[in-house]
């Protein structure tokens, strides 16, 4: 019997492939996904109240208390201690490694994409601000975080144009955008972490620095975790072009135990 939560099937890349367009793909995810939970599992506008204090012309009329000039016979309105909008800074790899999969129903930079289109779906509904870097060795297109109308459209038509290409270098695209960025809020890396994992550590404490909150979704293909190739096979780096004919049998435990210590 299938346990899982009804709303996981919306993640299952052979689901999501019969979708049709990008944004289809996020619509169906997100709100089947939302239509599971009483509220979004992401932080987003926040309002705490803190005090009153006495009108004073040019307030917005929307904050007075009515029920306390009922009292009173005076306009008071409500002081709010905090009143922001969540900043969101969704991080999608594009290096040639990300284009592994094509022969099952999404290659990784596919699954990737339309996981970023979803997070910007949903923070769109909550109003919070979204943008988009997409990077390979280095950061190749760069939508700053805006909650304008219309700005969904240009991270979708933004994630449609993007193709994997070139190496990868997943730590410098990271100093980069956490020194681009002026005020706290949140960072979403979506990638295969194909790098070296110490400098991909130190990029990802650079946020944390920063007081910027980090979310790493590690995109793999299944073939890269569970290797199943059985005969003689000829292996092409996505990124290099370099090619070299291995039999299965003799590398894989090698392999398995390098995989490990990067999903670890």
């Amino acid at each position: 019997m299938d346990v899982r939560p009804r709303e996981s099937r919306f993640l299952d890349p052979a689901v999501v492939a019969r979708l049709g367009t990008l944004e289809l793909k996020a619509r169906t995810i997100v709100e089947g996904f939302l239509s599971g939970l009483h509220r979004s599992p992401f932080k987003g506008f926040s309002v705490e109240f803190a005090e009153y204090r006495q009108y004073i012309p040019g307030d917005d009329l929307s904050t007075i208390d009515w029920k306390v000039f009922a009292r009173s016979d005076r306009y008071y309105v409500k002081k709010f201690e905090e009143e922001t909008n969540l900043d969101c800074h969704l991080m999608l790899d594009v290096s040639g490694s990300m284009g592994y999969g094509d022969h099952h129903a999404m290659t990784k930079f596919e699954y990737g994409a339309c996981l970023a289109a979803s997070l910007a779906y949903l923070m769109n509904r909550q109003r919070d601000a979204v943008g988009l870097t997409a990077f390979d060795e280095n950061i190749v297109s760069m939508l700053p975080a805006s909650s304008r109308p219309g700005h969904l459209r240009a991270v979708l038509v933004t994630l449609d144009r993007l193709r994997t290409a070139h190496e990868t270098n997943v730590s410098k695209p990271l100093h980069q955008l956490a020194e681009s960025l002026t005020k706290r809020g949140m960072v979403v890396l979506i990638s295969d972490l194909l790098d070296d994992p110490e400098a991909v550590i130190r990029g990802l404490k650079h946020f944390q620095f920063r007081g910027i909150d980090v979310i790493v979704f590690h995109i793999l293909d299944p073939d890269e975790i569970e290797f199943p190739f059985e005969r003689a096979t000829r292996f092409e780096d996505l990124e290099t072009s370099e090619e070299i004919m291995a039999v299965p049998g003799a590398v894989r435990d090698h392999y398995l135990k390098e995989m490990g210590g990067l999903i670890d």
